[in-house]
């Protein structure tokens, strides 16, 4: 039993004491949260960022580059809030949940054996797309499709999967998106009005198309109803049962890292869609657990901005954002 979501890793699937699992997770986690214990998961969280960054990430030059999205996006303010660890908790629950992309990452990823270092080079993913220049965003997903190119195989059901197959991408970036959306809406700083949620969709389906994507998604209306015409294709297998299991119980760090991240699990466990705890063959946290699971969630959250403070690659894109072309500083000389 782990100190993260105790019995939700030992019960049998679909039993009672995975709420009361995630609960007392959340609870242990929130105990836990001294002044130096957010400190040590500070360090954890720089650490595993830091060391799994992309060659290729740049954030202060050229100058006069917005990137693809600029600092007056609201992806920008968005992905800066700390929500967004629980929205990637979130998307990993509901991405499982098809099982030609389970079946990629469950064939062809470490994940497993090095989730943190996974988790947060797709972290890194996603904050150099937003922040990055342009030249090295379009880089960085190149890099993704070539990598792509070689995740390919035969899922448990006997249906063929190629991560680089376009309605695959879509379903993993839906996936992805209105997971940030949800966490945003509960656990957000600021918290995206319904115009800025169709914003927000409507702007990161650049990503999903550079990546290959097709038929992506550009407003709150319109993932609605791609959920709709996705669902027949989606289920729980044993796949995304373990992925599940594993999330609420990682084998790897300390105590305490591995009580924040089931807490996170548990946070993000309740900003499924229902439809989503339906094909689990799970009932969805109730109010009580919800509320319980949300005040710790808000209370790491806020001790955890209050520790890393400003994020430093956003105020270098946002400088370099608003810097002088080097063009016009000679064209002026």
């Amino acid at each position: 039993m782990s100190a993260g979501l105790g019995s939700w890793g030992a019960a049998p699937l679909g039993m009672g004491p995975l709420v009361d699992g995630m609960t007392r997770g959340a609870g242990v986690a929130a105990r836990w949260l001294t002044q130096p214990a957010r400190g040590a998961v500070e360090s954890q969280l720089r650490q595993a960022f830091d060391s799994n960054r992309f060659p290729l990430e740049r954030y202060d030059h050229p100058p006069g580059d917005p990137g693809w999205f600029g600092p007056d996006s609201v992806t920008w303010w968005a992905h800066a809030d700390l929500s967004m660890v629980v929205g990637g908790f979130g998307s990993l629950m509901l991405q499982a949940l098809h099982p030609l992309a389970m079946a990629g990452v469950a064939e062809h990823s470490d994940f497993k054996e090095r989730p943190f270092e996974r988790l947060s080079r797709t972290a890194s993913f996603v904050v150099a797309t937003t922040y990055g220049d342009s030249e090295t965003a379009e880089k960085l997903c190149r890099v993704v499709r070539r990598t792509h190119r070689h995740i390919t195989g035969v899922a448990p059901d006997g249906r063929p999967y190629d991560a680089n197959d376009p309605a695959l991408l879509r379903w993993v970036h839906v996936a992805e998106v209105s997971m940030f959306v949800a966490a945003n809406a509960h656990f957000g700083r600021r918290v995206m009005t319904a115009a800025e949620v169709d914003c927000y969709y409507d702007e990161m389906a650049v990503v999903a198309e550079a990546l290959g994507a097709t038929r992506v998604p550009r407003s709150a209306a319109e993932v609605a109803s791609y959920f709709v015409e996705v669902q027949p294709e989606l289920r729980a297998g044993e796949q995304a049962e373990d992925t599940l299991r594993f999330l609420a119980s990682p084998p790897e760090g300390d105590r305490l890292a591995r009580s924040v991240s089931g807490m996170f699990s548990a946070a993000a466990w309740g900003l499924l869609p229902a439809w989503g705890y339906g094909l689990y063959r799970r009932p969805g946290p109730g109010p009580v657990e919800r509320a319980t699971v949300a005040a710790s969630t808000r209370a790491i959250l806020a001790a955890l901005a209050a520790v890393t403070g400003e994020n430093p690659v956003v105020q270098q894109a946002a400088a370099r954002a608003r810097a002088t072309p080097a063009s016009h500083q000679l064209s002026s000389t």
